[in-house]
């Protein structure tokens, strides 16, 4: 398998440790975490909603920052009070003058797209102010459908104007984030972001400004031709000689931008309860995991070690206990937690009315999915 080039692919493994030490010292105040599979229907909302707002609960001191790069919204209007409230809630934002959403931000940049105008505080909305099931420690940059409608303007921005135009228009939602950061003081914040599936440009604004990637997937083929594609557009990794390499790529390395680390993939809502399909579940993920484990042979720079005192993994065993997680389907449960807007960590089992409706809650199945998401949210940093 050929790889991309990356700057640091021939340090030791004793300079690798000492490089992320590096990394994580400087980010030690703030980390920003890409949540991104460049196919749909892996989960990627409702998992951006859940470790967000678990992270917000086991970290009450530190301000935690959604940024919701996805125009369809679906991780905003679960943290805003889910299928009902929550959009009546972002229907109410985005009809304020500016909108107060994402694309009221990529509106003032599209005005000033090689200077930053420091309005992103603008456009933050405390989260708890609007579903109160949520810790009082995160906010939220709400989505919006009008990102589609932008998305030709702010590919556009990239070309004309100074030399390194690409680069100004890739460092918006830094600016965006710098612009809150100074509101807040410089305190410690952790940042995740839901990016749309599409490999669309205001992907690339998320994905140029993430520090992490958190790689989401289903278990089936098509997660597993998805998963290629992360790594082929974001790391240049090819499978066949001569293949063509990203426009992304290639740009992040003319402008020594960095690439988000690797920080995990998570097998997202698996079923597995009945033993006639867990050997093929089995199966798929085991095949998606050892794509990973292919580019970490080859680079592992791209890669981000944790916890900060980890030592790297030295087998395909170790990689594996490091860097992937799989959080099980609660079905009843987590249709529940979205259609309400209620975090899985902070629901019970027994009887709930859902839209008018009578619902029963399976015990077992949330304590599952509850654990899977404890567990995986203990391991962020």
């Amino acid at each position: 398998m050929g790889q991309g080039l990356s700057s640091c692919k021939n340090l030791t493994l004793r300079e690798l440790i000492g490089l992320q030490s590096i990394d994580r010292s400087k980010g030690a105040n703030m980390a920003i975490y890409a949540i991104w599979n460049n196919k749909g229907g892996v989960g990627k909302s409702y998992l951006t909603f859940q470790v967000s707002s678990e992270y917000a609960r086991q970290n009450p001191n530190k301000k935690v920052l959604v940024l919701d790069l996805c125009p369809q919204a679906n991780s905003s209007s679960m943290l805003l009070g889910g299928m009902v409230n929550g959009e009546k809630k972002l229907g109410d934002l985005h009809a304020k003058t500016p909108r107060l959403s994402i694309a009221g931000y990529i509106d003032d940049r599209i005005i000033s797209p090689y200077q930053n105008p420091k309005t992103g505080a603008r456009y933050l909305t405390h989260v708890n102010k609007q579903n109160r099931e949520i810790s009082k420690n995160l906010y939220l940059i709400p989505g919006d459908e009008k990102l589609e409608l932008q998305a030709s303007r702010v590919f556009a921005a990239t070309k004309p104007g100074p030399d390194d135009a690409w680069r100004f228009v890739h460092m918006w939602i830094r600016d965006l984030i710098a612009d809150i950061t100074h509101n807040w003081g410089n305190t410690a914040h952790t940042v995740f972001v839901d990016c749309n599936p599409s490999f669309s440009i205001y992907t690339e604004l998320a994905l140029s400004t993430a520090d992490r990637l958190i790689i989401p997937f289903s278990a089936d083929g098509s997660s597993k031709r998805a998963v290629r594609s992360v790594l082929a557009l974001v790391y240049g990794v090819s499978r066949q000689a001569g293949q063509a390499q990203s426009e992304f790529f290639l740009e992040m390395q003319r402008c020594s931008m960095n690439r988000p680390k690797i920080y995990m993939y998570v097998g997202n809502r698996l079923t597995q309860s009945h033993s006639s399909s867990a050997a093929a579940f089995k199966t798929v993920v085991g095949e998606i995991g050892d794509e990973i484990y292919d580019v970490w042979r080859a680079n592992p720079n791209e890669f981000c070690i944790h916890p900060a005192s980890s030592t790297l993994p030295t087998n395909k065993k170790t990689f594996h206990a490091m860097f992937q997680t799989e959080v099980a389907d609660a079905n009843t449960a987590s249709v529940v937690s979205s259609t309400l807007g209620t975090p899985i960590c902070c629901m019970t089992a027994g009887s709930k009315t859902v839209l008018g409706k009578n619902v029963v809650i399976n015990k077992s199945q949330l304590d599952r999915q509850i654990s899977n998401i404890t567990h995986l949210v203990q391991a962020i940093e």
